[in-house]
């Protein structure tokens, strides 16, 4: 039966993937499917492997959450295909409005993760995902191999950033020099390389599934403190006003100091209203996420 609900949340996290520098990961959490879907993800285990190969599917099919997961990736992968054109459109032309939506919503984002418990550890813990997640916002580059052990590599820590609330997983493609290479093999179809890629994702993405269900279960608070950091240091690379210099260095101002340098008007008004509709957008999906999915 179609979950409505669940498409649109996947939807959403979609758009956020599109984003460079904005994890679908955020929107899981916000909407109340984050714990659900890493123990979906982790559920593809041994087991489940197991019921594949004996043509147990329908009972395969229930110790993976299926439905869920169908219904959650689904929605991603429909809006991905069918507003990658808009989003890269809306960042060339109209830039600003678009880095202060989702500068809003990840800041509202970040309050509503952050645990209620406000221990001295959290709050610790949370000073210190702040400067992780600006860390990686400001590093640049490294020179890597194109060979295909790094391939699988490079696609395992990639996927694990992409359900990392804060941290983008086509940002750390970046940071590994990987994120052009993939996409070119992608656009010439080089099965080789696509391959060994996805399957560095997966065994990236089932392994750290497995990690993050073990840390919610046993810290809780603690995590989600370090989650909410993650957003609130990642908000350096979404600040609306920024002189871009390429892909992976930038510079960011205040409204006025853009006008001077680009010589564009600062639109900060513009900026706020879509700040405010990027939160209430957090609300709203908030409100969501405590119905039944």
């Amino acid at each position: 039966m179609i979950n409505p609900k669940l498409i649109l949340k996947g939807a959403a996290m979609g758009c956020a993937d599109l984003i460079p520098g904005v994890s679908g990961g955020t929107i899981a959490l916000v909407t109340g499917i984050y714990e659900e879907l890493i123990n979906s993800i982790r559920s593809a285990d041994a087991k489940a492997l197991k019921l594949l190969f004996s043509f147990q599917l329908q009972a395969f099919w229930k110790h993976i959450n299926g439905p869920f997961l169908l219904h959650v990736f689904g929605g991603v992968i429909i809006s991905l295909f069918s507003l990658s054109s808009l989003f890269s459109y809306l960042l060339d032309h109209h830039p600003v409005p678009v880095w202060s939506f989702f500068f809003g919503l990840i800041l509202i984002s970040a309050f509503y993760v952050f645990p209620t418990e406000r221990s001295i550890k959290t709050i610790a813990v949370g000073l210190l995902g702040i400067a992780v997640g600006y860390t990686v916002t400001v590093l640049s580059p490294a020179s890597t191999p194109d060979q295909l052990w790094f391939l699988f590599i490079s696609g395992a820590i990639a996927i694990c950033a992409m359900i990392l609330p804060g941290i983008s997983g086509s940002f750390i493609l970046i940071l590994l020099a990987k994120y052009e290479f993939v996409l070119e093999a992608v656009k010439t179809f080089n099965l080789k390389v696509i391959i060994v890629f996805g399957i560095g994702c997966v065994v990236g993405l089932v392994s750290f599934s497995k990690f993050l269900h073990w840390l919610l279960k046993h810290y809780q608070s603690t995590t989600m403190a370090c989650l909410a950091g993650f957003m609130l240091g990642s908000l350096n690379k979404i600040w609306p006003w920024k002189e871009v210099v390429n892909d992976f260095s930038f510079k960011n101002m205040s409204p006025a100091q853009f006008t001077a340098t680009t010589g564009e008007p600062s639109q900060w008004m513009l900026a706020t209203i879509f700040c405010i509709l990027g939160g209430l957008l957090v609300f709203v999906l908030e409100r969501l996420g405590n119905k039944t999915a």
